[in-house]
This record gives structure tokens, sequence and C-alpha cells, in this order.
């Protein structure tokens, strides 16, 4: 097998699903503000349109992401960049409620199967000392598929119909990722259990830099872990599995449940409801989202360096004390201009908290922490779970925020934040700088020992 893209241009072209992921999640928080009005909805419709891609996102992650162990991580890459494709141009040329949630459903079948696809991937592309920043190029990706979509939203803000140019403009990416993956490799991992040997040492070789020794002690470990026959949901419920399944269950709720997406998607919302105009509330969304990615490629070159526990535990601070600062500033919004600001500056530290913090270490770990039999399946299953409440949050929010008020509500997110801190020390073990398949051992070995028994020797 020759590659044809070097080791930069895989990772970048791997994790560019990410974009389309952040554009087709972003770019409805500045298109509902005209699609509510040209469509006349009402706050549950509202939330509607934008949970429709989540409950597409839970279809996905549900379907495709198993399919990855039987027919390989690059092919579905592909199907994900097709699906992504058709809801684009589905969204953007809706002429009624129904057929938009249709649309806006397939849009999110492929954010679903690329939320599942793509940490694993990445993960299993990547050496063991670099894994944990090339599986944040991810996240890297979606919050700089946010900013373009921020940007759209902006640029198209002027036109009666520029909702549908918001919407459409994703069909753009979504072929670029697919040619980008024409000639994207495969899974060594996957090549391994398919029994494609001389392929996967080719890519092994590559992406490890051609360190021959390295290459022969990974390969030999990969045989031995592909050896174990696939498994099912036994498996992934079983004891085994279960400190893994724990932490990819946690993670994906508390990402969620902190209220970070209620953010992303109605920041417009937000400005608008303390007292920003419409073109000021998407040019301060702007600016955020230049922040945002700024602080998730900084993300990007520390994750290697910081254990993923400690990223957890201050990232939960942070965005907590923000939530609280933005809450209390809410309630005092009312014609105060000085109110106002400091509404938007938590709401933005809350922000880079997340961006580099919880947004990447959750995607890295649960594509890092399963076994390879069930590695699909068990990323999968986290996905569903990250969008099944994902979408339960985001479609309460509107009726949430509309009964108890913005101050208010931003408290129990908050509260929240403080309560992820003790699953994060309790519940979950380090996994920085160990390869994929130490991390397999040590979850094996230590599956007869009670949990602090494997926290401790994996953190060691």
């Amino acid at each position: 097998m020759k590659l044809k893209l070097n080791n930069s241009l895989v990772y970048a072209f791997g994790a560019l699903s990410g974009l389309l992921f952040g554009y087709d999640t972003g770019v409805i928080s500045g298109a509902i503000l005209f699609i509510e009005k040209q469509m006349h909805l009402n706050s549950w419709q509202q939330g509607f349109v934008v949970s429709a891609v989540l409950l597409g996102a839970v279809l996905g992650a549900a379907i495709i992401g198993p399919m990855s162990d039987k027919y390989g991580r690059k092919k579905l890459i592909l199907l994900s960049a097709i699906i992504f494709f058709i809801g684009a141009i589905g969204s953007a040329f809706s002429p009624e409620f129904w057929t938009l949630i249709l649309s806006r459903i397939i849009l999110g079948a492929a954010v679903g199967s690329s939320s599942a696809l793509i940490p694993t991937y990445l993960a299993e592309l990547s050496p063991a000392k670099k894994r944990g920043s090339m599986s944040s190029l991810f996240q890297l990706m979606v919050m700089s598929g946010i900013l373009l979509a921020y940007i759209t939203n902006y640029s198209f803000s002027g036109f009666y119909s520029g909702w549908r140019v918001m919407l459409g403009f994703a069909a753009i990416p979504a072929a670029i990722l697919f040619l980008g993956g024409l000639v994207l490799p495969e899974s060594p991992r996957f090549l391994v259990k398919t029994k494609r040997l001389d392929d996967a040492k080719t890519i092994l070789d590559q992406m490890n830099n051609h360190d021959k020794a390295l290459v022969t002690a990974e390969l030999t470990q990969i045989k031995k872990q592909a050896e174990i026959k696939s498994g099912g949901f036994k498996e992934l419920f079983g004891k085994l599995v279960r400190p893994a399944l724990v932490i990819g269950i946690g993670l994906a709720i508390f990402q969620q449940v902190m209220g970070c997406n209620t953010v992303l998607y109605y920041a417009p919302t937000i400005f608008t409801a303390v007292g920003f105009g419409v073109q000021a509330a998407l040019l301060a969304h702007i600016g955020i989202g230049i922040f945002n990615v700024i602080v998730t490629a900084i993300a990007v070159v520390i994750m290697d360096k910081i254990d993923r526990k400690k990223m957890l535990i201050y990232g939960a601070i942070g965005m907590g004390a923000s939530l609280l600062v933005m809450s209390i500033s809410m309630k005092f919004s009312n014609g105060s201009f000085t109110a106002s600001i400091i509404c938007v500056i938590a709401l933005t530290v809350y922000i880079a908290f997340f961006s580099a913090t919880w947004g990447p270490v959750m995607w890295v770990m649960i594509g890092e922490v399963f076994p390879l039999n069930i590695r699909g399946l068990g990323n999968s299953f986290s996905s569903v779970i990250n969008w099944g409440a994902n979408m339960i949050v985001s479609l309460t929010f509107p009726p949430l925020l509309s009964f108890f008020g913005t101050g208010n509500l931003f408290i129990g997110y908050g509260i929240i934040c403080f309560v992820s801190i003790w699953f994060v020390h309790s519940k979950v073990f380090e996994t920085r700088n160990r390869s994929l398949e130490e991390i397999e051992s040590s979850l094996r070995q230590y599956s007869n020992k009670n949990k602090s028994s494997l926290n401790v020797e994996l953190h060691n």
C-alpha cells in the first residue's frame, strides 16, 4: 500500500469531519434567529430545529459507529462525508418546518458517526507519546468549524434567506472531506484484525517516523490483542470493560449537562437577552469563536504534557466558577451595560475552559480506554450517550430559559460542574503516555481487582 499523504495531512484530513461537526452544530445558533421569524416557530419548535441534528447524531453514532469494527474506519468516514453533503443541501432548500427537521436529522447522522469514528481513528493512528495531541485535533477542528459558522452567520445575517446559505455552506467541506478520505490510510489496528499485516506495518512505519524497533514492538502488541474475538454488548457490559464503560458514560453525560452546548448553540440568544442587538450579538459570537480556537490550539499542544484527570478537574472548577459569575451578572443585566459586559466575559471564560479541557479530553479518552475487540462499539455507545444527553439539554433549554430566566438556569449548570470533580477524582483512571495495548492489558490484568487498584496502576 502506497500512502499519498504525509503524516500532518493524514491527521488533518482525518480530523476534517470535526470541522463539519462544529459547523453544523454551531451554525444553527445564528440561523435560528432568522428561521424562527420566517417559519413562525414557538420555543419548543426552536428547540426541535436545534436538537434535530442531535437526534440524528444519536442514530448515526449507534448505527455507523459499530460498523467500523466490521468494515473499517476509512469506508465509514467516506460514507459520513456523503451524508454530510446530502443533509447540508437538504437543510438549505427546506421549504417548511418538517422538511428542515428531516434534513437536519440526516445531517446529524453524519455528525454522530464522525464523533464515534474519528477519535478512534486518530487514536489508532497516533504513537502513544503524541496520541492526546493528535486525537484532540478533532476538537480543534470542531471549534474551527464553530468559528466558521459564526462568521457565516454574521456575513449573511443581512439577507432575508441568508439562513439557507448558512446551512448549505457545509456542503463544501463535506465534498473536501470525501476527496481527502479517498487517500487516507486505514487504521493499522483494523488491518491487523483483517489479517493485512503488511499494510498495517507500512502504515505504522510511516506514522512512527520509520522507527523500526517501535513499529515491531507495536505490531506485536496489536497482533496479540487482535487475536481476541470481537465482542458485543455482553463484553461491553462485562466486568473486564466496566471501568472503561463507566468513564465513557460518565464523561459523555457530564460534558453535556455542564451546559456547554447550550452556550455554543444559544450564545446569540443569551446576548440578546442581556441587551445586545442581533448584529452585535453575532459579532460578539465571532470574537468568542476566535478566542475559542486559540484556546483549543493551546490544548492540542499541552494535551500530552498534563494528565487527563488534572485537565478535567481544573476545567470543571473554571467552568463552574464562570457560570456562577455569569448567572449573577445576568440577574443585574437589565439596563446595566457593566453587568452585560461581565456576562460576556464570564461566558467567554467558560467556553475557554471547556475548549481547553472537557471539550477535547472527553473525546480523546473514549478513543483510548476501550479494548480493541469492542473499541468501535464502546466508542459508539459513549457517543450515543453523549448525543442523547446533548439532545435532552438542548431541547429543554429554550423552555427552561423561559421558565427560570437566564440567571437562575446557569446556576444549576454551574453546580453540576462541581459535581463532576468528584466523578473524575473517584472513577476516571489516567491514560496519558500509555499505548492503547498497555491500557487494555492493564484492564485485563486488573479485571479481578477493585477500581482503586486499577486507578493506581494505570496512573503509575
